[in-house]
């Protein structure tokens, strides 16, 4: 290694030591999760911190964020994060020349690095992505084979080897095959298992343009476009606008304009300034620092890459949200829930047959049922009881729904999410780029007391009266004081059409400034001197400036300021008008002359601001005053004080030019989707950094308050005696609140619980803390919460959500935190919801379709045998046959029902008591259905396949010292039994098909053929493969010899047919007096 790579490489060891700090994190991580404002930006007091740990206010909330989401899933410090959290203080590139900096890379500033140099750093460190959380393999295989069922069909497949060898005298086949039928079982449920997994890593792997995919570099003196992912430290960069950092970069060149939108990382709104030299301490802060994932919003420059793949700060934060999830989704839960019943009802029963034989029969009639028998029955009870085809159709079901939702533009990451959407009860949604456009206009502007609305204003400038050159002077100070530009790259370009480069604010001003001056022109009379932009802190931006012909040719300013000569600045200065009015002296009247900023002036435009709040626009106040230039000289030669600090200060003793509004219109569908959700029982919650009159405004106008009259934290008792919980079926009336985030950090228990109880509810000027906050809290109320969000400071929040909902465009640790990523508009989230409930409903169904001849069906013939002697009319290869075979195609075409009219209409589901298994369903699937298919079945078997071939049915009764019947004909009537036992529960589960697709609309109201709202054209298909599929195994000479099945006489086809359309009768009977008494007994215990 020569000499400067020596140095590279302990320029980088060095950058990343931080004893200290380490030390300072391990002491945070060790504390509790604490929901306080302590050491976040806006509070009243912070913490004491080492100094070189400081994070700017900017990231304070993003430090407290990654605290709380560590703790939420990790009870102790992960090693792992410990050591890659937030050293960020120890890094020194922002504070390097250039010359230093270009040295300590081992770079050239015209010939970036050469080959070797780069194939070196690319063995070192790697490519330039982000390392993806680690998979635990062994963990994974291990739950593909015995997750869900899967334990229980090994421990049943385990015990029918024993009952073949050593128990076996002589080794029965029979059990053998039935050992290895159950383990191909589990492979089958394992292979679903895996391509699910395999499935949803393939969907997460789709979200691309999330981070800039390409770069421009020099390299060997030669200008190249490679892919991002081949970037090293120390390679020498173009930046250029609309490029998103592909890794974080030093600035050593600039084209004085360059600016960066750091929101997907900080949640700051406004663009961040690039320069080539900071006088910042902290990394995080500096300007000459372009952080992995921002955006360059304006200008041009050149860069070196500093840090790439996880050692970038968007690295950094995402290892802290890219641990595994290991919170149990809804659905996962219900699973769990119906495992756990049908395991202990395996249980019961398996241990009744046990005793049954220890205490009873081995005594009484031992000859009766020996040991591998008994293991065998058993086993059947197992394997009658549990549905083996229900993971396949979980898995595949939900893959269906995934898909669809795909198509309407929801990327489902996780597929058991799915159903989680269908018992959201609030919806915790963004403002800005969600609910509304994110494209500024201005509405109105205002001098002193006089309003005048856009249109208006132009129209004052055409007539050239005094309050039109105030309009002038205005839309001049929006031109100047402004970082937006037009995009001419067009051949025929057209000012009033192009494409504006920059924020969304600027934006706006920009259009307007357009409509009333030419901004080329404008700026073509003044020279910019220097400049402060926007940040949190300030909550204004400036501009200094100065004529270039004199006063004569830059007369769009009124400039009748005392003592103003040719050669002195003008300072243009816009921003919030709460900050920047109690700097102003003096107001520009409507005559357009100068007057002082007094009460009763002060008094009149907090009032114009307000109803300009009121109606949802954002508010600018625009001023102006001159600073001579014998003080800018003289403190453009003061080493010890910047220039933007000079700025800052110099912001005083300002006049008000005059306020402009801005509005953010929602978006087209957004009321139309807040009023679905709202119909559909979802409470929809605005929370934004907005102010809350704004908020407010918008809410008022989307739908998402209704009410007149509207509560605010002053409302809240401190002292209430009781709180009544939320309902939506009260008489009492819709409640609405408009909370801040100041409001949320003083308030009580008590009135927090009275707060979540609102129907209304908006919460602006929040922090993404206190996003996570709120979350909690409804969480901690019992409720499901959905989330929505696209940044960095988001993800915690997204992934302590029920459902996680990402903005497509954002982040990718929101897309990864997310459960659920919006391709297209809101409105795509009421098609989630829909699909969510479908989901539910139709699962429901299926478990219900699967149960009667799945489960309880085969459990009758098990207890008839070992209670009453009788043969065992069922055996354990059709068992499994029915559950994996013939029932699982009709189930899937149970996921493709059309949703029932009224799903929309109904609250969401309770989780806590409206579960998928509960005993409803337990009674309609064993109580109704299965007993009506197991009465017919076991007619159907014990007369055609017994009596009839000359078996008198008293002799099979009780008969447990053997049957008076040659061995051979008894087999092969038994054989006949089952067979026909077989084939009339695979009929008959036709008519529990036609009967479970609606729960309690009729199937003439909801037909499965001739209407497109309700059809199902996958049904009668599903029903003919079941009974192809019964015919294969049945009828094959193979499957005959090794599994003993037998094909049937052509009247056991018809016979089942007529009793399947029977228990569809009586089906739909109960379901006309459910809907005819909705209150009766009927209606109490339907499913």
């Amino acid at each position: 290694m020569d000499e400067k790579e020596k140095d590279f490489s302990l320029d980088m060891e060095s950058t990343f030591t931080s004893q200290e700090l380490t030390r300072q994190v391990a002491r945070t991580k060790s504390r509790p999760l604490r929901l306080t404002r302590t050491g976040s930006h806006g509070s009243g007091q912070n913490t004491p911190v080492l100094p070189g740990a400081r994070l700017p206010g900017i990231y304070r909330t993003l430090s407290i964020q990654v605290e709380e989401t560590t703790q939420s899933f990790h009870s102790a410090p992960d090693k792992r994060t410990q050591k890659d959290v937030d050293d960020l203080s120890s890094l020194k590139y922002h504070k390097l020349t250039v010359p230093e900096l270009l040295t300590s890379q081992s770079t050239s500033p015209t010939l970036g690095l050469d080959a070797s140099q780069i194939q070196r750093r690319l063995q070192r460190y790697g490519k330039n992505v982000i390392t993806p959380p680690p998979k635990n393999w062994g963990r994974k295989i291990f739950f593909y084979f015995m997750g869900g069922f899967g334990s229980l069909l090994l421990g049943a497949s385990i015990i029918c080897f024993v009952a073949w060898k050593p128990l076996g005298h002589p080794p029965a086949p029979a059990n053998l095959a039935l050992a290895i039928v159950l383990l191909v079982v589990i492979g089958i449920q394992a292979v679903f298992n895996a391509w699910q997994d395999w499935s949803t890593t393939r969907v997460m792997a789709s979200i691309q343009g999330l981070i800039g995919a390409e770069a421009l570099v020099i390299r060997d003196g030669k200008m190249l476009t490679i892919s991002a992912r081949d970037l090293v430290p120390g390679d020498l960069i173009k930046i250029s606008l609309g490029q998103k950092m592909p890794a974080d970069v030093r600035i050593i060149e600039t084209s004085g304009d360059l600016k960066f939108d750091r929101s997907i990382l900080t949640g700051e709104s406004d663009a961040v300034t690039g320069t080539v030299d900071s006088n910042e301490t902290n990394f995080l802060e500096a300007s000459n620092i372009a952080l992995q994932g921002t955006l360059c919003t304006s200008g041009s420059g050149t860069g070196v890459v500093i840090l790439t793949g996880d050692m970038t700060v968007f690295g950094r934060i995402a290892k802290l949200s890219s641990t595994e999830n290991t919170r149990r989704t809804t659905l996962e839960n219900e699973i769990l829930r119906f495992v756990i019943i049908i395991a202990s009802l395996a249980f019961t029963f398996a241990s009744l047959i046990v005793i049954l034989w220890a205490s009873w029969l081995r005594r009484v009639h031992p000859g009766f049922i020996n040991v591998p028998t008994l293991l065998v029955d058993v086993v059947s009870v197992a394997v009658a009881f549990i549905p083996e085809g229900l993971p396949v159709c979980v898995t595949l079901s939900l893959t269906i729904i995934a898909n669809a939702m795909r198509k309407n533009g929801v990327l489902c990451k996780t597929l058991a999410t799915v159903e989680t959407l269908g018992a959201v009860d609030i919806l915790l949604s963004d403002k800005t780029g969600t609910l509304t456009t994110n494209k500024m206009t201005v509405r109105n502007v205002a001098f002193h007391n006089t309003q005048l609305l856009a249109p208006a204003a132009r129209d004052e400038v055409v007539l050239q009266s005094s309050l039109g050159t105030c309009v002038k002077e205005i839309a001049t100070i929006a031109a100047l004081c402004n970082d937006a530009s037009f995009d001419e790259a067009e051949d025929d370009f057209d000012p009033n059409k192009a494409k504006v480069n920059g924020d969304a604010t600027d934006s706006g001003l920009l259009r307007f400034a357009q409509s009333i001056n030419d901004v080329t022109t404008v700026r073509l009379q003044w020279n910019e001197v220097a400049k402060l932009p926007f940040n949190s802190k300030n909550k204004f931006a400036a501009k200094v400036l100065q004529p270039k012909g004199g006063l004569k040719s830059a007369s769009t300013i009124s400039l009748n300021l005392p003592d103003f000569k040719d050669n002195d600045y003008i300072l243009l200065a816009k921003g919030a008008p709460d900050v920047l009015m109690p700097r102003c002296s003096h107001i520009l009247s409507p005559d357009n002359t100068i007057v002082p900023f007094d009460a009763s002036a002060y008094a009149s435009l907090v009032q114009v601001q307000t109803n300009f709040a009121s109606h949802g626009q954002r508010v600018l106040l625009l001023a102006k005053r001159y600073i001579s230039k014998m003080d800018w000289d003289k403190a453009a030669q003061d080493e010890a004080q910047s220039l933007s600090d000079y700025i800052t200060g110099a912001v005083h003793d300002l006049v008000i030019v005059g306020l402009a509004s801005l509005v953010d219109p929602p978006r087209d569908d957004t009321a139309e989707t807040v009023s679905t959700c709202r119909k559909a029982g979802i409470r929809f919650a605005m929370v934004t950094g907005d102010f809350a009159l704004t908020a407010e405004s918008i809410a008022k106008q989307i739908g998402i308050i209704t009410t007149t009259q509207i509560d605010y934290v002053s409302n809240l008792s401190k002292e209430a005696e009781s709180v009544p919980l939320y309902d939506p079926n009260s008489d009492r009336g819709l409640r609405s609140l408009v909370l801040t985030g100041t409001d949320l950090m003083s308030m009580t228990e008590l009135q927090w619980k009275q707060a979540l109880q609102y129907d209304e509810l908006v919460f602006a000027r929040t922090t993404p803390q206190q996003k996570l906050m709120i979350t909690k809290r409804f969480q901690a109320e019992g409720r499901c919460v959905a989330v929505t969000g696209d940044g960095v400071n988001d993800s915690p929040a997204l992934k302590a959500a029920d459902v996680g909902i990402a903005i497509g465009g954002g982040s990718e640790v929101a897309s990864e935190a997310a459960d659920l990523v919006l391709l297209g508009n809101l409105s795509a989230i009421t098609t989630a919801v829909l699909y969510g409930r479908m989901c539910f409903e139709n699962l429901k169904k299926v478990v219900l379709y699967l149960l009667p001849a799945g489960s309880f069906s085969e459990l009758v013939p098990v207890l008839l045998n070992v209670l009453f002697g009788l043969p065992q009319i069922l055996s354990s290869i059709q068992m499994i046959l029915i559950c994996v075979a013939t029932d699982v195609l009709p189930a899937l075409s149970l996921i493709n029902e059309k949703a029932e009219k009224d799903i929309m209409l109904q609250k969401p589901r309770d989780r806590k008591k409206d579960r998928m298994v509960d005993w409803r369903l337990l009674l309609h699937a064993y109580g109704f259905l299965g007993l009506t298919e197991s009465l017919c079945a076991n007619a159907f078997a014990f007369y055609f396949g017994f009596v009839r071939k000359g078996i008198p049915f008293s002799k099979i009764w009780l008969a447990y010292e053997g049957v008076d019947v040659e061995p051979e004909l008894y087999a092969e009537a038994t054989n006949r039994a089952q067979a026909i036992y077989f084939f009339t529960l695979v009929i008959m589960q036709w008519g529990n098909l036609l009967a479970t697709r609606t729960r309690r609309l009729s199937v003439v109201q909801q037909p499965p053929v001739g209407r497109s709202t309700t059809s199902n054209l996958f049904l009668f298909p599903a029903m003919l493969a079941a009974l192809s599929l019964a015919i294969f195994f049945s009828y094959i000479p193979f499957f005959q010899n090794t599994f003993l099945t037998r094909g049937v006489h052509i009247q056991h086809f018809f016979l089942p047919i007529a009793t399947g359309l029977g228990l569809l009768l009586l089906d739909e009977t109960r379901k006309a007096a459910v809907r005819r008494w909705p209150n009766g007994l009927l209606a109490k215990i339907a499913w």
